[in-house]
């Protein structure tokens, strides 16, 4: 599914091509489980040596890495919060995963960017309350920054793709609603 400049894809992130991978990161960014350690095994060794000089990366924010043995131009490590029932700001640092990343992005001349379902791994985030956080923070964030042509949050399985392709519905009707209000 797409509205133009964002998309939804089932599969395996590293299939997208793109200028720009986020990686799902840990606040150390030394590799990890899921999408963490798929992209860092795919990527080198390399790509961990880097990361140990960066000092880690706070919840919310995002590094951006050479890809080394990757496709695309750079990596981008966001790291989500742990979701701890909803009354630790994760809404918002999940937000602002998504839109630092693409600000990123952005600042390093990339204009395409695929992203994976932040923190509904590991970090155990309900999947639809995800789904709505990034496509409401990737379209502001998409509506603020022309250079971006598009951006793509490949999803691993069904259940996160439905997830993703309603809340990029719902928020293109909420969109369309604004507009003749």
């Amino acid at each position: 599914m797409t509205d133009g400049r964002l998309r939804i894809y089932r599969g395996s992130i590293l299939d997208v091509e793109a200028d720009a991978i986020v990686n799902a990161a840990n606040k150390s960014l030394l590799g990890g489980g899921g999408v963490d350690g798929v992209i860092h095994r795919a990527a080198g060794p390399a790509l961990k040596e880097y990361c140990w000089g960066l000092g880690g990366c706070d919840v919310g924010d995002a590094k951006l890495t050479p890809a080394f043995n990757l496709p695309h131009k750079a990596i981008i490590h966001a790291v989500g919060p742990i979701w701890k029932g909803g009354g630790d700001n994760e809404a918002a640092l999940l937000a602002r995963c998504y839109a630092r990343s693409i600000n990123l992005a952005a600042e390093n001349g990339f204009s395409t960017i695929v992203f994976p379902a932040i923190s509904t791994g590991a970090f155990s985030y309900p999947v639809d309350s995800a789904a709505q956080i990034a496509v409401q923070s990737l379209t502001a964030s998409l509506e603020r920054c022309e250079s971006i042509e598009y951006a793509v949050i490949a999803c691993i399985d069904r259940k996160a793709e439905t997830a993703f392709q309603r809340a990029l519905r719902r928020r293109m009707r909420d969109c369309e609603f604004q507009k003749f209000s």
